[in-house]
């Protein structure tokens, strides 16, 4: 009997095959990292091809490892980097250009046009987004209107639209499945998160025709066979990276928070079947669905977390290797107040400012890279703070049970310094738990529930273990201080003359 599923999880910069047991414990893993391409400034490109050869690698590897073949597969599960755009053509499966991912901004001045115009208020009712260039929406304007011949073959029916979800599983399929999920359709900036349908109003404001999209589907069921890996493997979960963490760290009442620390942050809060318009420019999005019953969220996006600390190691030289930030800053000057506001792509929750751009303050004739270790570090701490106060701004006397404690995950993670200055800034206690890649944990559940092979969601969620907890030890005073001085490095940060 079949007791095993594989994961393939997606990511923006690697892409891992991971081999989960009759426990949801990872048994083997396989990794391989891919080509980020630059076009010109603020344009982030993938290659398809190689993501795809990735993804085969990688999956054929971690079942090598793990000492099994297909047959003890009992389920396959794909979590995937979200709002990142591939239009490829029915006839050949292959991409009509390099797939543009969410963290690309060519489309800025196309969102300001639209927000001019009035669109924002619709979209932000129908799909619980901000008009930014984060999302999917845009990006595939972008390619009907720039790609050559690609709007009429659209309207002939020949181009499909996808996350990378959608193309991995039409290529699993062989190209007899177009399908996503519920939380990936959430991120396009083009479904209605209420009746839980695309939206014809918002295909016609971005002039996208119907026949590109994808039909969504349930988190967990069925999303077809593949036949890649040398037997039938039924893929039976699918879910954004960020939805899928928030099931791995079994977040499944409503006031529960997590938050994932990998080349950008993101806070998403349970909000039951209730979704909650942010006033404080937090999104509202789809957590999970499950038999047709969606779950929403409120959810935080920051774009630059452990990808400020790539930045000190690849970009400025500063540090040999990451692991060096955490002895680094336990070392800094408490005396000098250093801060770093890292808005290399601009900044996202709550601000939504694309034109904003990276800054560091403070600076004295004795500031170390120590210090500037502490303020890249200090910034994922501060950055989490703006979500979950605005976030708290949002829910009112409802937010008690939510700030009890929050649930971390990701690389960054790791770093006890990074989340002991977390729990302190947030004045929360703050649980790492045991197995901290938690979003292929959470596609591993969804194909494994759907599959029979885990249990139902009450039941995964009670045996969830922590790692470690984090009590806030800073005094309030300082607490105070110090978040006053992030406050005014971002306000500096977005003065523009």
């Amino acid at each position: 009997m079949a007791r095993h599923i594989l994961v393939i999880d997606q990511g923006t910069t690697s892409t891992r095959g991971i081999v989960f047991d009759a426990a949801v414990a990872p048994v083997a893993s396989a990794q391989q990292e891919f080509t980020q391409i630059y076009p010109r400034p603020g344009w982030v490109e993938h290659d398809p091809e190689e993501i795809w050869t990735t993804v085969l690698t990688t999956a054929h590897q971690a079942l090598t490892n793990a000492g099994l073949n297909a047959t003890n597969i009992a389920a396959l599960g794909i979590t995937n980097q979200r709002e990142t755009v591939l239009v490829w053509d029915r006839r050949t499966g292959r991409a009509i250009h390099n797939a543009i991912v969410w963290q690309d901004r060519r489309t800025s001045d196309l969102c300001e046009r639209l927000e001019k115009a009035g669109h924002g208020n619709l979209i932000a009712a129908r799909t619980g987004l901000l008009l930014d260039p984060y999302f999917s929406a845009t990006k595939i304007a972008w390619l009907l209107d720039t790609i050559d011949g690609a709007r009429a073959a659209a309207k002939a029916g020949h181009l499909a639209f996808g996350t990378v979800d959608s193309f991995l599983l039409w290529r699993l399929t062989e190209g007899t499945v177009h399908a996503t999920d519920a939380t990936n359709a959430s991120r396009t900036l083009l479904f209605d998160i209420h009746r839980g349908e695309w939206d014809e109003d918002l295909l016609a404001l971005f002039n996208i025709p119907r026949a590109m999209l994808p039909e969504v589907r349930d988190t967990a069921g069925n999303f077809g066979t593949t036949a890649q890996f040398g037997a039938p493997i039924p893929i039976q979960g699918i879910a954004g990276d960020q939805q899928a963490a928030l099931i791995g760290q079994a977040c499944f009442r409503p006031g529960m928070v997590k938050s994932t620390y990998g080349t950008g942050c993101f806070a998403l809060l349970n909000t039951g079947q209730q979704a909650i318009a942010s006033s404080h420019r937090l999104v509202t999005t789809i957590a999970y669905q499950f038999a047709g019953q969606r779950t929403y969220a409120l959810e935080g996006s920051i774009f630059v977390a452990g990808a400020a600390v790539q930045g000190l190691r690849d970009g400025i030289g500063l540090i040999a290797n990451a692991a060096e930030t955490g002895a680094l800053a336990a070392q800094a000057d408490p005396f000098q107040d250093v801060y770093m506001v890292p808005a290399f792509v601009g900044l996202g929750a709550p601000h939504w400012d694309s034109e904003a751009r990276a800054l560091l303050t403070g600076m004295t004739r004795g500031t170390t890279r120590k210090e500037l270790a502490r303020a890249v570090l200090e910034s994922v701490g501060y950055q989490t703070r703006d979500l979950l106060d605005a976030m708290q701004a949002d829910l009112g006397t409802a937010w008690s049970e939510a700030r009890t404690v929050i649930r971390v995950d990701g690389g960054m993670s790791a770093s006890d310094w990074t989340m002991q200055f977390l729990a302190d800034i947030l004045a929360a206690p703050v649980d790492r738990p045991a197995y901290l890649e938690t979003t292929a944990r959470g596609a591993a559940y969804l194909a494994g529930m759907a599959a029979g092979l885990y249990p139902d969601p009450e039941t995964f969620a009670a045996d969830w273990t922590g790692d470690q907890r984090f009590e806030p030890t800073m005094p309030a005073a300082e607490r105070d201080r110090k978040y006053r001085g992030w406050q005014d490095a971002v306000a500096r940060t977005l003065l523009r003359p």
